[in-house]
Order: structure tokens, then sequence, then C-alpha cells
């Protein structure tokens, strides 16, 4: 197997996909609410919890058990000394038993957890630069199958790492957990759940993207502020849950034990060359480590908005590159869903071409909510990476550490520029 197989099955999913969701949204949709449910379930975006998994698996069949067994008592193996041994231990298992999306979702998450552990170790400079082909290959099997990169991603820990404790009570931090940990406590499911309520609190907002569509197609003003109004409060909602990540998450805890996990193998220093994934590739492979830019939501309201981060197609500037680079790290679906969107009548050049005061103001309060969740982003950076890196003894090492996120960029001015260019979209009064 090898990268360019992986890339031209997802180029012909997402090819597929997208056409087939234009014609599904096209102008001539008598219904557009009504209908838009049995649109989106085709592209895994779920009406409760949208882009994110409804209601992963917690159990794999035999004989996949003994990976979620392993994955389940990652803290204490890694305590131990004992991961790297279990992980050597286990047979090169065959992916065929593993039936239906939510199996292989789970598989993927629980192999991601696995690698994240033993090729970091205990966060302590033991580095391992291969990946041994008992996991390799049926990892990387997995990932073709999937149209995912081999690592741990977004997709993974955040949107099918959940579970409610009490199946028939609410969608809050206080009766959900996550389904596995990395050592450091709490501070892993308080990073992954936040994140998880950040995605379901904006996804009520995807339910009026047929009706938005619909209405720039009828040229219909009023439908459409209120639409837009309905973006602009799930917004406002999804900041109100963002908040709640200084509740739950230790800036300490996540900086010098849960982070280093979260770390992949492009733009990172400590893996130059990338991981080597024995059985599989004869060079080592580079993949960027989970990062919020991998949340489809927020790229979505970037394409319906008309945000734009390129010019003409192609990426303006590294972070224009980074978010259409890491478009690649979503599930497929997702990622077609995007490219449809895309190619729908523009939003906002409606609104301009209306030359409505009111149209244009509901409009900006929807931009303006978009950069008010960058700005906060760019405050949880700030307090989470930038000073507990300035805190680090060594300075000039952690100076190229304060400004590195997760997935490989220099974070601040990744997300400096993406909030400018957010900015830069809001609607001037005439």
């Amino acid at each position: 197997m090898a990268t360019s197989v992986i890339n031209r099955r997802s180029e012909a999913t997402l090819a597929r996909g997208g056409t087939e969701l234009t014609a599904r949204m096209a102008g001539d949709m008598s219904s557009p609410v009504e209908n838009s449910w049995t649109i989106f379930k085709e592209y895994h975006i779920d009406e409760d919890v949208g882009f994110a998994l409804p209601y992963p698996l917690e159990d794999l069949p035999h004989p996949y058990d003994a990976w979620i067994s392993i994955a389940r008592n990652l803290p204490e193996l890694i305590k131990n000394n004992q991961l790297r041994v279990e992980v050597e231990k286990l047979a090169t298992l065959n992916i065929d038993g593993l039936r239906g999306h939510r199996a292989q979702r789970l598989a993927h998450l629980v192999l991601g957890y696995i690698t994240m552990a033993y090729v970091w170790g205990q966060g302590d400079g033991d580095i391992r630069k291969i990946l041994p082909s008992n996991i390799a290959v049926p990892y990387c099997k997995l990932s073709e199958k999937l149209g995912l990169p081999p690592i741990l991603l977004y997709a993974d820990c955040v949107l099918a790492n959940w579970k409610k404790k009490d199946p028939n009570g609410p969608m809050t931090y206080e009766n959900m957990d996550i389904l596995f940990s990395f050592p450091g406590g709490d501070c892993g499911k308080g990073f992954f759940l936040v994140s998880l309520l950040v995605e379901i609190a904006a996804a009520s907002a995807i339910k009026v993207i047929p009706s938005i569509f619909d209405a720039v197609q009828r040229k219909d003003s009023d439908t459409l502020q209120k639409a837009l109004l309905e973006i602009s409060s799930s917004l406002h909602k999804a900041l109100e849950a963002f908040s709640q990540i200084h509740e739950y998450v230790d800036p300490n805890l996540f900086f010098n034990v849960l982070r280093i996990y979260l770390s992949g193998w492009k733009g990172n220093p400590l893996l130059s060359e990338g991981l080597l994934y024995e059985g599989v590739w004869d060079t080592p492979k580079k993949f960027a480590g989970g990062s919020a830019a991998q949340s489809s939501i927020f790229q979505c309201f970037d394409v319906l908005l008309g945000i734009q981060h390129s010019i003409g197609g192609v990426p303006a500037d590294s972070a224009a590159e980074f978010l259409q680079e890491m478009r690649t790290y979503m599930p497929p679906a997702h990622h077609s869903f995007l490219l449809s969107l895309k190619s729908k009548p523009s939003v906002r050049e409606f609104v301009l071409s209306e030359g409505n005061a009111t149209l244009q103001e509901i409009y900006n309060k929807c931009v303006q909510a978009m950069v008010s969740l960058r700005n906060y982003h760019l405050q949880i950076v700030a307090k989470y990476i930038v000073i507990p890196a300035r805190q680090q003894p060594q300075v000039e090492e952690n100076l190229e550490e304060e400004n590195r996120g997760t997935g490989g960029t220099n974070v601040m001015d990744f997300l400096k520029t993406v909030r400018s260019k957010t900015k830069n979209s809001l609607l001037k009064e005439e």
C-alpha cells in the first residue's frame, strides 16, 4: 500500500460525494428543511451532534479486544513502563472482522491512542521512530478503508471518543465521559469533551443550510435573515461551551503531560524525519497531529459565509495551506460536504447585491461571531501553550515549543492570520 493509493481512493469518494450532494441540495428541492437531515445523514452529519459520531461503540469483537484492553489501560501501562512491552506482544490482526462504520471508527480511535502512547512513551524524550508492523499494518489498512491518515485525529479523540453516563440524560459535561484516556487524569477528558460540546453547540445551525441556499436562489431576504440569525445564535452557544475549558482543563497538566500525546510527526523537530510504519512503507512518513483546524464545523461556516482564506481557490498563505491540508484529515464524507457547499451560490455575494442594510447587519453578526470564536481560541492558546512554555527552564528550547501547535504549525501566527482573514470578511457600512 502507498500514500497515492489512499489519496486516489479518497479523491474518488470526495468527487462522487460532492456531485451527489450538490444535486440533492439543488434549488429544485421543494422542502429544504424537511429534507435536510435525509441529505446530511448520507454525509455522516447527525441531527443532534453534527459532525460528531453519534453514540460511538465502546467495544470491539474478539480478537480485537486485545487492542481495547491496552487502550483502556494506557495511563497505568505507561506509568509502569509496560506499554511498549504489551504492544510488542500483540498479534498482527486482519481488519476484515471490523464491520460497519462505527466499529471501524472505534478501531481507528483505539489504534491512534496506542500509536501515540507507543511513540511518545512517558513524554520524557524516549521517543520511538518505528511503529512495529503488528500495529502499523492493520492501522494503515484500516486508515485506507476509512480514507483517513494513520495518526490520532480530531475525528478520533474528539468526535468519536465519547459516551453518555445516563443514556437518557442530557448532552452535558456532567453526563458525559470519554472512552479512552492518556496520562494527566481528567485533563484529557476536559479537553476532548469541551471540544465536543463546542461542536454540538455549533451543529444546531447546520439544519438551516438548505434553507439558506433555497432563499438565495429564490431571492428571499426574509427567510435568509431568519436562517442567518440561527447561525449567529448557534455560534454564540459554541463560544459559551468553549468557556468551560477553564473549569475542566488545567494549563500545566495540558502543556506538560497531555500535549505530547497529541503531537504528530510533521513539522515536529522531535521526529523531524517522520515515523516509519514498519511493514507498510520503506521510508518514514509525516503526518500532523490532532488540531482544531481538522474540525469540519468552522470550516463549514467559513465556506457558507464566504470567508476567504484562499485567492481563486489557491491558498493565499501558509495558514490557508494548512486549513486546506487539514481537510484531508477529516472523514471523507465531511470533506465532500465542504466541497459541495463551495459549489453553491455565494451567500455573501447575494447579501451584497441586495443592498439590504438589515440583511447585511445580520450577515455581519455571523462573521463577527466567527471572529469572537477565533479571538477566544487565541486566548486559550496563550493560556495553555504560550504561558506554560515561557515558564519552562530551557528558554531557547521552549521558544519553538511555545509557538508550535499539535498540528505542527506556528500556532499563534496561524490563528492570528485566520482571525484577520475572518475580520476582513465583515461587510463595510455604506
